[in-house]
């Protein structure tokens, strides 16, 4: 009985060794390099004493790490010949974040300006947009609210999303992008599980929203009328809710409150087949 004991034991270790191996690849298989030029700027000293190059690096390996594994690429066949990933700490004004090809900028001003865990912020900031450098976008042919909402759904898988976040339910259409586009995406995924994966396989060279067919067996916007139906239009329902006990507009009011954005969502994805 030791015997067999024994040899249960060496067998799981050598699968832990592995995995171990496994994780230690992707480490070395990618560089990760951080350049804070925005030095001594409110922003770039907020981003040295409350984040830091040691745990960007580090969140870069991790958040690769976590894409691979929900877009089931974790065959180096599969994803993107990437060598390397830079993250730019750079002064400018308008997009928290600006992803092209394999470079992110962050803004040191708005860094300076957040209000709140800054640290808990830009880790959500970057799963969004290394999400951008791995995932597949049709060729540049994939609708930009898809793209952006598969970024999304990143964050809501590793539960780095903002209390504003979209509830489900919401959203006038179901490539409206960002955080309405990552609820339908999540909504799909539960109808078949890996769904989002397959999505991400199938934009690879190409897009058509006969993919959603060709997965789910029905067309889109058929998919987006049974979602709005089973969530009851998110927001409307709540409103209709609210105004049984208080005033239409004490009723806004409260729902504004309740659902307003904390991120505004101004980043831009520049995909290298817009130019």
């Amino acid at each position: 009985m030791a015997a067999y004991q024994h040899l249960y034991l060496l067998q799981y270790s050598l699968l832990a060794l592995a995995l171990a191996l496994t994780a230690l690849q992707i480490t070395v298989a990618v560089e990760f390099t951080v350049n804070n030029t925005a030095g001594n700027s409110p922003g770039g000293l907020r981003f040295e004493k409350d984040i830091g190059v040691k745990y960007t690096k580090q969140l870069m390996s991790n958040t690769t790490n976590f894409i691979w594994n929900m877009l089931e690429e974790t065959n180096a066949n599969d994803r993107k010949k990437v060598e390397e990933v830079s993250i730019v700490i750079d002064v400018y004004k308008g997009a928290e974040a600006i992803c092209y090809g394999n470079t992110i900028n962050v803004s040191a001003v708005y860094l300076e300006g957040y209000q709140g865990d800054v640290k808990w912020e830009f880790t959500s900031l970057i799963h969004h947009e290394m999400t951008h450098v791995w995932q597949w976008n049709g060729a540049g042919q994939a609708p930009i609210g898809l793209v952006e909402g598969i970024a999304d759904y990143t964050i809501l898988k590793a539960n780095y999303y903002p209390p504003g976040f979209a509830k489900p339910g919401m959203g006038e259409r179901w490539d409206q992008g960002y955080d309405f586009t990552a609820r339908f995406l999540e909504y799909c995924d539960g109808l078949r599980p890996g769904f989002v994966a397959a999505l991400n396989k199938k934009m690879k060279d190409s897009f058509s929203v006969d993919f959603f067919v060709e997965l789910l067996g029905k067309p889109v916007d058929e998919l987006w009328r049974e979602y709005k139906e089973k969530f009851g239009g998110g927001v409307a329902e709540a409103a209709e809710k609210l105004s049984l006990n208080m005033g239409r507009r004490r009723a806004a009011e409260k729902l504004s409150l309740n659902l307003g954005r904390s991120r505004e969502y101004r980043d831009r994805y520049l995909s290298p087949f817009s130019a």
